[in-house]
């Protein structure tokens, strides 16, 4: 037998032994993996954009599954409704909560915010961002180099050119926070859209001084204060010289808009103020305690006796 035969009938013997190996290795430490992953991966949206905070859908599914209570997990994507039907598959309940979406709290645009120098680099806001402060005064505001639109795997968000700052397409935003671990300067937040997409939020990242602020960017917090007098519930806080309005406080009176110095506050989709009317005349004064005048009436014995003496005087 010659030694390339030998060699053949080797490596097959050699192969077909480990293939039993692994047969019963397979048999003797097999997992039984619980159904229901299945069922719950199906029921998602399969977006796999880790805004639940896992890698992917598949990860979410086990974390369900292996979950006593539904309270910390949450598919945005999904929203209500699919987690709905994962606690009706896991046997479970859940409570709905309020769908959010990504704001930019950031209304330096090229009009408001001057910019000081030029930049020569990578066009990435995270390599900027360590380089440098950014190419006006404000080292909080956006980099306008569209890192954030490029995480957005759901075609929510654009950069306007007029303004340099990103846009959110509200109708195709899911909060998938992909957004907001993409900034370097923090500037996006989910935060409830609200009755009937009406939200009320500090467009600001500005911890400067007043003083500072205000030069560096015309509409920035300057922490004046007066936002925070005006509101009655609570809803907004002073710290490090700027304002934040607490969405889940917020009444969305509107009060706090009106007096903010700079314009910092941001009203969506609300109607227009209405204003008071220049042409109509304004309302005369009321004129109370007005004492009447007072009539003094004869009695009547006499005016009888006045008409007697003008009757003795006729006669004669």
């Amino acid at each position: 037998m010659s030694l390339l035969v030998i060699t053949i009938i080797s490596l097959c013997a050699i192969g077909v032994v480990a293939a039993i190996i692994l047969y019963v290795a397979s048999k003797k430490f097999h997992v039984i993996e619980d159904p229901r992953i299945d069922k719950v991966e199906e029921a998602l949206p399969a977006a796999n954009c880790g805004g639940c905070g896992f890698p992917g859908c598949r990860a979410f599914a086990e974390a369900t599954v292996k979950a006593d209570d539904l309270g910390d997990l949450y598919c945005p994507v999904g929203g209500s409704d699919t987690m709905a039907k994962v606690a009706s598959i896991l046997g479970q309940e859940v409570e709905d909560k309020k769908r959010q979406i990504a704001v930019l709290r950031c209304n330096g645009a090229c009009e408001h915010r001057p910019k000081t120098n030029i930049y020569d680099g990578a066009t990435s806001c995270s390599v900027a961002s360590l380089t440098y402060g950014g190419d006006t005064g404000c080292e909080y505001g956006c980099l306008g180099m569209g890192e954030c639109v490029d995480a957005c795997n759901f075609n929510a968000m654009y950069m306007d050119e007029s303004t340099g700052l990103p846009v959110v397409i509200e109708d195709n935003c899911v909060a998938c926070n992909a957004c907001v671990e993409a900034c370097p300067k923090d500037l996006l937040e989910l935060r409830n859209v609200g009755p009937k997409s009406r939200r009320i939020f500090v467009s600001c990242r500005n911890e400067a001084k007043g003083a500072i602020a205000k030069k560096s960017c015309e509409v920035a917090c300057i922490g004046c204060s007066k936002c925070f007098k005006e509101c009655k519930f609570d809803a907004i806080t002073i710290a490090n010289n700027l304002a934040y309005i607490d969405d889940d406080k917020c009444v969305l009176c509107r009060k706090c808009v009106p007096v903010c110095p700079t314009n910092a506050i941001h009203e969506l989709n609300f109607p227009p103020r209405r204003e008071p009317r220049k042409d109509k005349a304004p309302a005369k004064p009321k004129i109370e305690n007005i004492e009447k005048p007072i009539v003094l009436k004869k009695p009547k014995e006499e005016v009888k006796d006045n008409q007697s003496t003008n009757d003795i005087k006729k006669e004669e």
